[in-house]
Order: structure tokens, then C-alpha cells, then sequence
């Protein structure tokens, strides 16, 4: 185990693009379909999630953090999840590498959603609004405007106006064309991609709100009882998922609707094993696509493989 690279945020984070991850990921879809497994522990808030994934031809991961909600008001403060993945040989079952949890989650979560949309949103769509102004909406501005290079107007809304406001300044201090909003009818009215990284259990988007040809990413949602766009929303819109495993049932973004019986699964057009070997996307360019981003762990295995490719290149 001496000779096993750890390896660090700032170790590959300036390394990584994000066309390379949106690639990389499709590329993983066609493989063969990933066996995944979770392990979750709480004691009260507190807990250790365990996410598991083998990929015949591509390796197994085990990507394991921590949840501590308290940590922010240490006397000196740490981050609320922290954790590692580790990659195996998938031949042999040798430890690989070991990868930062942060810096794998950051490049999978937002090069998920980036190639959902790159699979689903219009190509020519020149407006992006963001939702939430969290760790991840850096990353989303420089995602998306990586993969859509017509984008020329990127507004951030937040329950918190000095959050977006900040994360906006950020985004404007990098080159991007963005400024922060506080209407979010108004802004979801006319954005062409709409993505969500909020924590909200209650709906914020609502589908009266969304005009056709627009693409929504939904990305906060990861609990049974949370969800962001509204059952409006659920049924004028054509229905895609990252993994049906991993969404359907575990995941009240679907699973809520589906109980209610506003949606079926046979609404859930594909995933993206369907979408990256020739499934059909949205039906024309009219068509309000909605895709759910679940972040599975066979997207930690297919994301921590080409850290550590880039990584090992650079040395």
C-alpha cells in the first residue's frame, strides 16, 4: 500500500476539463451496466455513507464520507462532509489509487448534470439560470459554459439575495456574463437551461413557470422527502434520469409523483445508458426536457478513473 497514490484536490482539480469529464462519463455508460450498492450509518444527525460500484473493463470504486452538520461551528471550522474514494483494479482487486472525496464529487456532480444537458438541451440555448449558490454553482458556471459556448447570460438566484449576489461577483471575476436575480418566475420564465442545486424539501420550481424548448437539471434532491420542481412540472415534461437505480425509488423528486400517481415510470423516457448508445432525447425543439441528476456511485468509479489518469499523465 506505500507505493498507492493519494491524490488531492489541488493535486488534479486544475488538471480536469469538463468537456474531458462529460466524455469520459459517456464513455463510461457504454460499458456494461454498473453493479452499485450503498451502506449508510447515522447516530443522530451524524453519519458515514459508503457508495459502492464495479464496471467490468473499468475497475471498482468504494467512495466513503462523513456527515457532520455541526462542523462549521468548530472553534475551528471543518467542512460538513468530508471523505475518500478509493479505486481498485478491477482484475485483480488491487488498490489503484486514493482520490479526495471533495474534488471527486465536485467534478462528477457537475459533469453529470452538464452532460445530461449537453444529451438534451437545445445546442444553440443562450440562457442559464442558476438555483442555488452553494459549493456547486462555481462549478455549474464553469461547466456549462464550457460545454455551451453560445451562453451569454447567466443569472443566479438564492433564498439568500447576498449569497447569489456573491457567487455571482465570482462568476463576473472569472469572465462569465452573470448577475444575481430575485425573481425566480420571471428568470425561470426565460431561461433556456434551468439548473437546481438547492436543498430544499418543498418545491421551488414550478412548471406554470416553464416555457417550451427549455431544459431543467435538477441536481439537490438526494433524500426520500426532498424534491425541487412541482408535480406541474413532473407532467409536461419529458422525463430523464442519470440512473433509473438510483432515482426511481430512492429519490422524492420521483418517487413522490410517482406515489401520487401524477407520473408513471413509463414517463421516464431513459437514463443515460439509454441516451449515450442511441436512445432518443427530447422530441423536438419545442419539448421541455427534465433530467434528475442522482450522482450513483458508478459516476464516483467513472470520474475518480479519469482523475487518476490525468493525474498519473501529469507526472
Amino acid at each position: 500500500m506505500s507505493d498507492v497514490p493519494f491524490i488531492g484536490y489541488d493535486d488534479a482539480d486544475r488538471l480536469m476539463t469538463w468537456p474531458q469529464i462529460a466524455d469520459a462519463l459517456a464513455a463510461g455508460h457504454r460499458l456494461p451496466r454498473a453493479d452499485i450498492d450503498d451502506l449508510l450509518m447515522m447516530k443522530g444527525a451524524e453519519g458515514i455513507l459508503n457508495r459502492g460500484a464495479w464496471i467490468e473493463g473499468l475497475g471498482i470504486a468504494l467512495k466513503s464520507v462523513t456527515i457532520f452538520p455541526g462542523n462549521h461551528a468548530l472553534p475551528e471550522p471543518l467542512p460538513m462532509v468530508q471523505g475518500v474514494t478509493i479505486l481498485f483494479d478491477d482484475t485483480n482487486g488491487s488498490v489503484k489509487a486514493l482520490v479526495d472525496g471533495g474534488l471527486v464529487t465536485k467534478w462528477k456532480t457537475a459533469g453529470d448534470s452538464v452532460l445530461g444537458a449537453r444529451l438534451l438541451a437545445r445546442p444553440d440555448s443562450k440562457k442559464l439560470l442558476i438555483c442555488g449558490s452553494g459549493a456547486i454553482g462555481t462549478a455549474l458556471v464553469d461547466a456549462y459554459t464550457s460545454i455551451f459556448p453560445n451562453l451569454d447570460n447567466i443569472e443566479i438566484w438564492s433564498r439568500t439575495t447576498a449569497n447569489a449576489e456573491a457567487l455571482a461577483g465570482q462568476a463576473r471575476a472569472a469572465g462569465h456574463p452573470c448577475h444575481a436575480v430575485s425573481d425566480l418566475a420571471q428568470a425561470a420564465g426565460q431561461a433556456d437551461i434551468v439548473s437546481c442545486a438547492t436543498m430544499t424539501s418543498d418545491p421551488i420550481l414550478k412548471g406554470d413557470w416553464i416555457g417550451p424548448g427549455t431544459h431543467v437539471d435538477l441536481i439537490g434532491a438526494f433524500k426520500a422527502d426532498m424534491r425541487e420542481a412541482d408535480d406541474a412540472l413532473m407532467a409536461k415534461a419529458e422525463l430523464f434520469v442519470d440512473a433509473r437505480e438510483t432515482t426511481i425509488e430512492d429519490i422524492g423528486e420521483i418517487s413522490i409523483p410517482l406515489a401520487a400517481g401524477v407520473i408513471s415510470e413509463a414517463d421516464i423516457r431513459g437514463d443515460l445508458y439509454d441516451l449515450c448508445n442511441d436512445g432518443s432525447g427530447r422530441s423536438g425543439p419545442e419539448a421541455i426536457t427534465l433530467y434528475k441528476n442522482g450522482g450513483g456511485a458508478h459516476l464516483d468509479l467513472m470520474t475518480a478513473d479519469l482523475i487518476s489518469q490525468v493525474w498519473k499523465a501529469a507526472q
